[in-house]
């Protein structure tokens, strides 16, 4: 029997003809082996008529079928699903992301090493130094609450490889669906505050941490940054709480950094210092390919040398569909109240669209306002079907710089970093 070809395969040859063998194919998920060919198999395997079949776009795996992953008891956390053990990585599916602030138990982790097990020193103390800061100095954590005032923002946090296991071919890395992401209110001072305290020199470049977490080897597994520009801005936070309750200790107890709307690599956890640089910060994961993506767009599957890679800065515009939970069933004669979240980097979004038609047809959501700058807004919208079947319920956000979410995912990377395809979820109309 001749045997039919993966995905790494077919993108290894011919790029027209894997094209051509795609389209028209759906992937069995988990595998990345293995196709169903033609809407009846697919009709079949979903148990029910897929409406709108003439405009879903070719190769599309429907949404049931591209879902995964398991449950893992975390103390704290509620129904997070487990990536990898050691380091720690977990991601919340979309229907337990639905409150519009989101809680502690439901804030995903993201780990590049061991966090610390026991935090001996008390009190808890952020150094200030670099190269270009003025007065370097030391604060615990009562020395922050006391000198500077005391916020509450609601920030979005990200990780950069959210939506990882949407490209093809597949990258490295963990798998990330679409549960990366969060925007809990975070408690403590404005960043810009302590810098300003300890003088920030003419020739800032960069702004850096170093964290208490550690890798097999004893070393610090990440040490990021961002411009000086971003973390004098309002969305910028040493926190060392979160929804009015200390941090969780996977989400950095008892101190760490957030950056709103940037990669969550740049919010360091378990933060000991803060570097204040006249250089980009050289730290562990800051240079090679590590969060960064390629200045000019690259064929899928190309090897993009270093030099050719920039850091990523703002996240792109997205959108979640939290309510209802996908693979709904619901009655034809009732509407269905949508619900779920949208944000974009460093600017708002200007409206969230939906699509029961794989994006033939668009209908506007009623869209909030953000609670603060850097936090997502919440958007809602009431829908009814013409008749039984299967729908798939799509989501697609425009940012106030008319930048809007693509259907399917954008520009493949190396590392598989800042996918924001529309969301879709699954309801079958009884």
């Amino acid at each position: 029997m001749k045997r039919e070809r993966g995905i790494h395969e077919i993108y290894s040859g011919d790029p027209e003809r894997a094209d051509r063998q795609l389209w028209g194919r759906c992937a069995v998920p988990g595998t990345r082996r293995g196709f169903l060919s033609g809407l009846g198999a697919m009709s079949a395997v979903l148990g029910a008529k897929i409406v709108h079949a003439q405009h879903m776009p070719p190769g599309l795996i429907p949404a049931p079928l591209a879902e995964g992953g398991r449950t893992f008891r975390i103390e704290g956390k509620d129904g997070l699903v487990v990536l990898s053990e050691r380091p720690l990585n977990a991601e919340t599916p979309p229907h337990l992301l639905n409150d519009d602030v989101t809680p502690t138990e439901r804030l995903f982790i993201r780990n590049n090493g061991h966090a610390p097990e026991a935090f001996i020193a008390i009190p808890w103390t952020v150094t200030v130094d670099g190269e270009s800061v003025i007065r370097p100095q030391s604060y615990a954590i009562h020395d922050l609450k006391r000198r500077f005032d005391n916020i509450s923002r609601q920030l979005v946090l990200e990780c950069a490889g959210n939506g990882r296991a949407s490209y093809l071919p597949p990258v490295p890395g963990n798998q990330w669906t679409l549960g990366a992401v969060g925007c809990p209110s975070w408690d403590g001072v404005l960043l810009r505050d302590v810098l300003e305290d300890c003088g920030v020199a003419k020739d800032a470049v960069y702004v850096a941490y170093w964290g208490a977490d550690w890798d097999d080897a004893g070393n610090p597994p990440i040490s990021r940054g961002v411009p000086v520009q971003k973390a004098l801005q309002d969305d910028a936070m040493i926190a060392w709480g979160m929804n009015g309750r200390p941090l969780h200790t996977m989400n950095g107890f008892p101190l760490r950094l957030v950056f709103g709307g940037w990669p969550g690599a740049t919010s360091g956890k378990w933060l000991r210092r803060i570097s204040i640089r006249n250089v980009v910060h050289d730290g562990p994961k800051m240079g090679g390919q590590s969060y960064r993506v390629p200045c000019e767009p690259v064929a899928p599957g190309s090897e993009v040398p270093d030099e050719n890679m920039c850091i990523i800065g703002a996240m792109p515009v997205k959108s979640l569909i939290t309510h209802p939970q996908t693979g709904i069933r619901h009655p034809l004669r009732q509407s269905l109240n949508l619900h779920g979240h949208a944000w974009a980097g460093d600017t708002t979004v200007d409206r969230v669209r939906i699509s029961t038609d794989f994006g033939r047809s668009w209908r506007r959501a009623r869209l909030g306002p953000p609670a603060n700058v850097g936090a997502w807004q919440n958007w809602d919208y009431r829908l009814r079907f013409r008749q039984r079947g299967y729908y798939e319920v799509w989501a697609s956000a425009v940012d106030a710089e008319r930048r809007a979410q693509p259907m399917v995912a954008p520009g493949w990377n190396p590392k598989g970093y800042q996918n924001n395809a529309c969301h879709r979820i699954a309801v079958y109309v009884v």
